[in-house]
C-alpha cells in the first residue's frame, strides 16, 4: 500500500470512527501514565514507519486518543499488527499501575487505602511517585491522599519534583479558590525549607497571611457593617485546611493538626463540626461521638444539620445501630436546638425499614408522633419511597393508619405521594388498591391522580387501562386539563393507537387549549409520521395564535436537528 493511500485510509477511518470512540479514550487516557502515553508514541511511529516510511513529530498537536482508537481498529483488520497490540496490553506489571490501581480500588472512604499500600511493599522513588501523581491528575483528592502516605513512609522522602506535581495538581482544581490553596502554601514553604512537618508558628504565619490575602472580604464586610470581629482570622484559614483533610480522608492527619494548633487558636463550632463529619465520612462513629462529646463540653451547641448529617452518612454506611444512639442522644441530652424533627425521624425510619428492624421502626415511629413532629410532603414521600423501594408496601399503610389515629389523617397530597412511587414501581394492584382506599376514606382524588394512573397503564402497554381511567374522571366530576389531554394522547401514540390519539387531539383543538410547546413539536413530528396533512396544518393554525410563527418554525427545526444528532446522523 503507497503513502498516499496509508494517509487516505486514515483519514477516512478516523472520520467514521472518531465519534463513536473518541469519548471512551479521552476518559482512558486520563487515567494513563507518561509510560503508556510513550507506547502511544511509539505505536504511532511504529505504523507510519513500517507502513511508508512516513516521519511524525510527537510533539506536534496530534490526538494520541484518536490514533489509539485507529490502531486498535486497524489491528483488528490486519493480522501483521496484532504483535504490536499485544504489546500496548502487555504493560500490566508495571509497579506504576499496581499502585495506581490499588489508590483508585480503595478510592472509598471506608476503605483503607494506606493499609492496601503498605501491602504492596513497594520500594518508593521520586519518579514512581511523580508518575502515579500524574495518573491521578484529575482526583485531586486521592492524588493528595496518596501522597501524604507516600510521605510518611521509612527511606522515603519527597523531592521538589513530588512537590511540583502535587501542588499543581492542587491549584488546577474547581477547589482552588476554597480548601486547597492554603494546602498549596503548606506545600511550598516544606519544598522550599526542606520540611517535612511545618513549624506551629510558621503554620500560624501561612493561615494568618492566607486570611489576609484570600479572606479579605470578611474584614471589608466587618469595616462596613461596623462588626467587632472577636475570632482570629487564622480560624477561617484552619477551617479551610481541616475540612480539605477530611474530604481527602485525612482525618487522623487533621486532627493531629487540631491538637496541636488548638492552644494557639481558639476553635469555633464549625472547627468541631468538620472534625465530625470527617469522622464519619471514614465510618469511625466512635471517633466522631468523642468530637461530638468534646464540642458539646466546651460550650458548643451542635445544630440540627450536623446531627441529621451524621445520622444519614451512618445509615448509608450500613451502622443503622449507631445512628439510632446518636438519635436517642438527641432527644435526651441534645439542646433545643438539636431536637429531633421530621426530617430526623424520616431518615431514621427509612434506614430501619430497609434493614427489616420492625421492632425498631415501631419504636421510632411512636417516638416521632409522641413528640408531635408530623411530617411534611417531603418528608412524607421519603418515607413511603424508602418503604415501598424495601418492599415494605404494608408498614407504608401501617404508617398512614397510624398518622390517621393520632390525629393526622392523611390528605391528597399524602396519597399523591404514596401513589406516584407504586406507578413508578408499575405496581398495577397496589396503585389501584391505594386508589380504592382513597375513595372509601373521603379524600377526593384530583387530577394529578388520574394523570398518573394513565401514564403507569400506557407504560405497561394496557391501552383500555387508560380509558378507563378517562372515563372514571367524567364519574368523578373530575375535569380535565390540558396536560391530561397530553398525557392521553401521547400514551396513544406510543402505543399504535394513532386513530384514538388523533381523535382526542382534534378533541383538544376544537376545546381552544394551549398545548405546551414542546408538546406541540412532538405532535407534529407524530403526525408527519403517519402522513395526515390536514391535522398538521389545523394544528399549526392553532397554535399560531398562542406562539409566534416563525419562533415556532424555529423551535421544531431546533429540535428536529437535536433528534438527528442523537441518531448519529
Amino acid at each position: 500500500m503507497s503513502q498516499l493511500k496509508v494517509v487516505s485510509f486514515i483519514s477516512k477511518t478516523l472520520s467514521r470512527k472518531l465519534h463513536s470512540q473518541n469519548c471512551i479514550f479521552h476518559q482512558n487516557i486520563r487515567r494513563n501514565s507518561v509510560a503508556s502515553t510513550h507506547i502511544h508514541e511509539h505505536c504511532i511511529k511504529y505504523v507510519f514507519a513500517t507502513r511508508g516510511s512516513l516521519i511524525l513529530n510527537t510533539s506536534s498537536r496530534f490526538c494520541l486518543p484518536s490514533f489509539l482508537s485507529f490502531q486498535r481498529f486497524y489491528c483488528a483488520e490486519n493480522s501483521a499488527f496484532s504483535s504490536l497490540e499485544e504489546t500496548t496490553e502487555s504493560c500490566s506489571n508495571d509497579p506504576v499501575d499496581n499502585v495506581y490501581k490499588v489508590v483508585v480500588d480503595h478510592a472509598n472512604p471506608g476503605h483503607k487505602m494506606e493499609v492496601a499500600l503498605d501491602k504492596l511493599e513497594i520500594e518508593l522513588t521520586t519518579p514512581l511517585v511523580v508518575e502515579v501523581l500524574r495518573k491521578l491528575c484529575y482526583e485531586e483528592k486521592l492524588a493528595f491522599r496518596f501522597f501524604t502516605w507516600a510521605g510518611h513512609r521509612e527511606n522515603y522522602s519527597h523531592e521538589s519534583q513530588a512537590y511540583n506535581e502535587m501542588i499543581d495538581i492542587l491549584s488546577s482544581t474547581k477547589y482552588k479558590v476554597k480548601q486547597f490553596r492554603v494546602v498549596c502554601d503548606l506545600l511550598d514553604y516544606m519544598k522550599r525549607n526542606d520540611k517535612s512537618l511545618v513549624p506551629l508558628e510558621v503554620l500560624l504565619k501561612i493561615l494568618r497571611q492566607y486570611t489576609e490575602k484570600h479572606l479579605t472580604h470578611l474584614h471589608k464586610f466587618a469595616k462596613k457593617k461596623k462588626i467587632r470581629v472577636k475570632t482570629q482570622p487564622e480560624v477561617y484559614a484552619f477551617n479551610l485546611l481541616l475540612d480539605a483533610l477530611c474530604k481527602c480522608c485525612l482525618v487522623e492527619e487533621a486532627e493531629a493538626l487540631f491538637t496541636r494548633v488548638k492552644s494557639k487558636v481558639k476553635p469555633t463550632a464549625d472547627t468541631y463540626n468538620i472534625l465530625f463529619f470527617g469522622w464519619c465520612r471514614v465510618r469511625n462513629p466512635g471517633r466522631a461521638m468523642s468530637v461530638l462529646d468534646q464540642m458539646i463540653n466546651i460550650g458548643h451547641k451542635p445544630d440540627n444539620f450536623t446531627y441529621n448529617t451524621a445520622i444519614e452518612t451512618f445509615c448509608n454506611a450500613g451502622m443503622v445501630m449507631q445512628a439510632a444512639d446518636l438519635l436517642e442522644f438527641m432527644r435526651t441530652k441534645g439542646s433545643t436546638m438539636s431536637s429531633p424533627t421530621a426530617k430526623t425521624y424520616t431518615i431514621m425510619i427509612v434506614a430501619l425499614v430497609q434493614n427489616d428492624m420492625m421492632v425498631e421502626y415501631s419504636k421510632v415511629l411512636g417516638d416521632m408522633l409522641n413528640s408531635g413532629c408530623v411530617p411534611d410532603v417531603l418528608t412524607y414521600k421519603e418515607l413511603i419511597e424508602g418503604m415501598c423501594l424495601a418492599g415494605k408496601t404494608e408498614a407504608a399503610y401501617k404508617l398512614l393508619e397510624e398518622m390517621g389515629n393520632k390525629g393526622y389523617p392523611a390528605d391528597i397530597v399524602t396519597y399523591n405521594c404514596f401513589l406516584k412511587v407504586l406507578c413508578d414501581n408499575k405496581d398495577r394492584d397496589e396503585a389501584l388498591r391505594l386508589y380504592q382506599k382513597m375513595t372509601e376514606v373521603g379524600c377526593v382524588p384530583s387530577v394529578q391522580t388520574y394523570n398518573m394512573l394513565i401514564v403507569m397503564f400506557f407504560r405497561m402497554g394496557d391501552v383500555d387501562g387508560a380509558f378507563e381511567t378517562w372515563h372514571e374522571m367524567s364519574k368523578r366530576g373530575c375535569t380535565r386539563v390540558t396536560e391530561t389531554y397530553c398525557v392521553m394522547i401521547e400514551g396513544l401514540f406510543d402505543n399504535n393507537a394513532t386513530e384514538e390519539a388523533c381523535f382526542l387531539l382534534e378533541e383538544a383543538v376544537n376545546r381552544g387549549m394551549k398545548l405546551p410547546y414542546r408538546k406541540f413539536d412532538s405532535f407534529l413530528m407524530r403526525l408527519s409520521a403517519i402522513g395526515d396533512l390536514r391535522a398538521i396544518h389545523k394544528l399549526s393554525e392553532h397554535m399560531r395564535t398562542f406562539y409566534n410563527p416563525a419562533m415556532a418554525r424555529r423551535f421544531a427545526i431546533n429540535q428536529r436537528q437535536k433528534s438527528m444528532k442523537l441518531r448519529g446522523k
